[in-house]
């Protein structure tokens, strides 16, 4: 019970160390700003802390099946941090500042190719923005969507390796599949396979729909700039994250469901086998 509370303390805090770092290596971040970040941080760390502390599970998937969240976390740290020091480059430049950015521009230009997902986040900009600030969009994109490439790359080579989520023993679907009902709806592979191809189809379209539906609801409304600091970080880091959040959710499905139909197999053949037997 105390490593528990230990560890949802931990998690918390690492929430609130996520969600300030924008606002703590930014320069010029406003009083109004700095409230609202703290008290965002807060009820995200409190979340957190009510959700591992509890025996009983909530909202989380895959509480009890590391790395899985670990990964995800990491991901979404790197890439803020990331985007963090190099949007901080733009008013205070340093030696890191610049490396990072270099890294990133090469990588934004490689990637910006026709129908790229780097592409449709530049063509949603308004006309009429300058030069740098595409640069600066297409940087912070390209490196963004390498970070969840990347994660999504190391999510399955780890699971191969370790033979996730195999070596923790049994799963309990119920503690890391909360939203999930295996008692209702029919077949519980069926089911999960076909969770299992939604989330990686979405995952996959997801980078492409989000600036087509930005740029569609600009002409209702006012154009998306992404000229504030802080909307540029969280904006680019959301349009990378939950497509690979999604992929990584339905190739863990995948695998549940394959587990499952394996465990019916080897029970199947196990009662053939019991009634061969003669009494």
């Amino acid at each position: 019970m105390f490593s528990q509370l230990t560890g949802a303390v931990v998690r918390a805090l690492l929430i609130v160390v996520l969600i300030a770092t924008p606002s703590l290596m930014l320069p010029g971040v406003s009083s109004d700003t700095t409230q609202i970040v703290a008290l965002v941080a807060l009820f995200a760390a409190a979340l957190t802390f009510f959700e591992y502390a509890s025996t009983y599970p909530g909202l989380v998937e895959f509480r009890d099946a590391p790395p899985f969240n670990r990964l995800r976390f990491l991901s979404l740290f790197v890439t803020v941090l990331v985007l963090s020091t190099i949007v901080r480059g733009q008013a205070a430049p340093t030696t890191l500042t610049t490396f990072v950015e270099a890294i990133g521009n090469r990588i934004g230009a490689v990637i910006d190719v026709p129908y790229s997902p780097v592409r449709l986040v530049v063509l949603m900009l308004p006309d009429g923005m300058s030069l740098e600030h595409m640069i600066l969009v297409r940087t912070t994109s390209g490196i963004a969507y390498v970070i969840s490439l990347l994660t999504l790359i190391f999510f399955v080579i780890s699971m191969r390796l370790i033979g996730w989520p195999n070596r923790m023993g049994s799963f309990n679907v119920w503690i890391n599949l909360p939203t999930f009902d295996p008692t209702t709806g029919g077949d519980v592979v069926s089911r999960l396979q076909r969770d299992s191809r939604f989330n990686i189809a979405l995952g996959f379209l997801l980078p492409f729909i989000i600036p087509a539906a930005v740029k569609l609801a600009s002409l209702a409304f006012s154009p998306v700039t992404l000229e504030s600091p802080q909307t540029l970080i969280w904006m680019m880091t959301a349009w990378a994250f939950l497509p690979a959040s999604l992929f990584m959710r339905g190739i863990a499905m995948g695998r549940i469901a394959g587990m499952i139909a394996e465990k019916r197999k080897r029970s199947s053949a196990a009662s053939s086998d019991a009634e061969l037997v003669p009494a």
